[in-house]
């Protein structure tokens, strides 16, 4: 029988506790959340959904076509353009997604007979974007810069590294001026995923990079969403006005893809021009994470110490994690759950989210409910 094999794989999930499942939300959820990437609070600010309602009352519902036929509008490079100057890069390019971002980055920027260094905690974009391109793909320790030095060395040729600026799973930073540095060394690139830093870290929002002292370097390649700190939807790519050149030209999900959605570059645009005008609310963020971290681990949670915006809190299993989530909704808090294939290291977590707009009291209460409800 035709895809059989998918009832004996769902069996498997069910009994490992692996099973995903959708759950629409209303428009106007009672619960609190600290499960979105909503990092700043802006994907309801009044300026940011009248920004993408602007933008498609002027150009319409979709952008009608890839960027290199119609999908290009006067918003997208105006984004560009100020993204770029934001985040203290040369240049940038939009795409429909963060994900399309990774992929286009590392696909165009390692060739065949090239090697790519990629850092074990990846995120399953970077990790697809390896599979993808034609060089050859090491997997090194997380977060080790002699590691990469040493898979660096072994190899004479064009080669990159790829890494998450600030992890997904567990909210730690990637050592990004110490893998600059062992790039820079071999002649390698250093492309970076700051999904999870840009309007978190660095100077006002700024990202990883600029806090690293290494945006606008030569050899320095960073990717950024718009879906995250900003609110929106979609993806970019920053660095050198020649690498940005070079993957309108060779990028396949650049040059095959339908652009990103007016509405949608109308609101990241809002956003990054609210946060230019507002920069303590990246402060804000992660003094929120760091509020968090140190009241959950008073009530005697495991939890990990945040780099940004992500706290990461450890659960017995998968199954419990599952729960232990489960409850929290039905307490009245929404709270993101990670499991196996999700986590690296086999580690089942709730994750949480600092958001800036948070209040001490929603603090507090998000905090109690977690304890009251721990396996």
């Amino acid at each position: 029988m035709a895809f059989g094999w998918i009832d004996e794989q769902a069996e498997l999930r069910a009994r490992a506790g692996l099973v995903r499942t959708l759950r629409p939300r209303p428009a106007d959820s009672p619960l609190l959340d600290l499960a979105s990437n909503d990092y700043l609070g802006l994907a309801r600010h009044p300026e940011v959904t009248e920004g993408a309602a602007r933008a498609a009352r002027d150009w319409g519902g979709g952008s009608t076509g890839s960027r290199l036929v119609t999908g290009t509008t006067e918003l997208h490079t105006e984004l560009e353009r100020e993204l770029a100057d934001f985040c203290g890069f040369e240049a940038a390019l939009v795409f429909s997604s963060g994900y399309a971002a990774n992929l286009a980055a590392v696909t165009a920027l390692a060739p065949h007979g090239s090697l790519i260094v990629s850092d074990a905690g990846n995120h399953a974009s970077l990790i697809d974007g390896c599979r993808l391109a034609r060089g050859t793909t090491q997997v090194v320790a997380h977060a080790e810069p002699d590691a990469v030095r040493k898979a660096l060395a072994g190899h004479e040729g064009t080669a990159i590294t790829v890494s998450d600026t600030v992890f997904s799973v567990d909210g730690d930073a990637a050592p990004l001026t110490a893998l600059a540095e062992a790039c820079r060394v071999h002649g390698a690139g250093l492309v970076v995923d700051d999904a999870h830093g840009l309007g978190v870290l660095g100077d006002g929002g700024r990202g990883a990079p600029n806090a690293a002292g290494i945006a606008g370097a030569g050899d320095v390649v960073a990717t950024v969403t718009l879906s995250k700190s900003l609110g929106s939807q979609g993806g970019a790519v920053l660095g050198p006005a020649r690498v940005v050149d070079h993957l309108v030209n060779a990028a396949r999900t650049f040059i095959f893809d339908t652009g990103l959605a007016p509405a949608a570059a109308g609101a990241a645009l809002s956003a990054l021009r609210l946060l230019r005008r507002e920069p303590e609310r990246a402060a804000r963020a992660r003094a929120v994470a760091g509020e968090l971290h140190a009241r959950l681990t008073a009530a005697g949670l495991e939890a990990v110490r945040p780099d940004a915006a992500v706290v990461s809190v450890r659960a017995p299993s998968p199954e419990d994690a599952v729960n232990w989530a489960a409850r929290c909704r039905t307490a009245g808090l929404a709270v993101g759950c990670f499991r196996p294939p999700s986590v690296p290291d086999g580690i089942s977590r709730l994750r949480l989210t600092a958001r800036a707009d948070l209040t001490g009291q929603q603090i507090e209460r998000a905090v109690r409910l977690i304890g009251e409800t721990r396996p």
